[in-house]
């Protein structure tokens, strides 16, 4: 079934409720890049327990917003902008919750932007579909591990392109302010490294219960199409790299490089499609 009423004239709650925590995130991200980038800015300073705050607030709003959003009186709604949306979210709550252990506070102006603008791409775009088959543990099961992996991937892409540019800065000796308010390079490959690892091993339980309940989740047998194959591909480019650090102790651009090819087919086996379906063609 495929529904194109998310967000109609008399929707305005539900429209207030992804617009206020954009620009929330919005406004947290200019104050972290004035505070923490800006080159005349004062000494880079700790994250603030009004900031982490802030941030959580809008992670409530965010989750809210998509919850409402997704659960209708006429079942479970889905669709790519809303899977960006959560997608988004989760990868922001990781570096929130990351920041009560480790020094964060400069990675925020990279990723509260770019959540600030996923989080309304359920009001551009605001077609869905009825997810099926909702009940079914099996389907529970691999919806929350794939919106997982998802979520880790693209984490771990961001953080990955991040860590180039650092790498790049300091390689050319290039000391700016918004370097000094960074953990060090080690410390963000050891934490990209086990996003990775978590992510994987969700992308694993998603493949096998896939494999596993096809007939449950998609109501016939597993058809080897190309949201299969691209799957398969990414997971194993992400089997290489992690074998890779552990054998070869792969690092520096070598992980980078096969982080960004990882996700991008990654991105292909989902996104890719149902931006088609949904927004191109239509169809659920």
């Amino acid at each position: 079934m495929f529904k194109t009423t998310l967000f109609t004239t008399d929707s305005l709650p539900a429209l207030i409720s992804f617009l206020l925590p954009s620009a929330l995130y919005a406004a947290l991200g200019a104050h972290f890049w004035f505070t923490r980038w800006r080159q005349d800015a004062p000494a880079p300073a700790q994250m603030q327990a009004w900031e982490r705050a802030a941030i959580g607030a809008a992670l409530v709003g965010h989750a809210m917003s998509i919850n409402n959003a997704m659960h209708q009186p006429e079942g479970v709604l889905f669709s790519f902008a809303l899977a960006l949306s959560l997608m988004m979210w989760l990868a922001a709550l990781i570096y929130w919750l990351e920041s009560f252990c480790a020094r964060m506070e400069g990675l925020q102006p990279m990723v509260l932007p770019i959540t600030a603008a996923c989080t309304l791409l359920p009001v551009f775009f605001p077609q869905t579909h009825l997810v099926a088959n909702i009940e079914a543990v099996g389907f529970r099961l691999h919806f929350l591990a794939a919106m997982l992996a998802y979520s880790l991937f693209t984490l771990a892409a961001l953080h990955a392109i991040f860590m180039g540019y650092v790498e790049h800065k300091l390689h050319h000796r290039q000391l700016t302010r918004r370097l000094i308010s960074l953990p060090p390079l080690m410390s963000m490959e050891k934490l990209l490294f086990r996003i990775l690892t978590v992510a994987f091993v969700l992308l694993t339980v998603t493949l096998a219960s896939g494999l596993l309940y096809a007939e449950e989740i998609f109501g016939r047998a597993l058809q080897i199409d190309h949201k299969t194959i691209f799957a398969l591909i990414s997971w194993l480019i992400f089997a290489t790299l992690l074998l890779g650090r552990l054998v070869y102790g792969w690092r520096g651009k070598i992980a980078l490089r096969w982080t960004l090819i990882g996700f991008g087919v990654l991105l292909l086996a989902y996104m890719g499609s149902r931006f088609v379906l949904e927004i191109i063609l239509s169809r659920p």
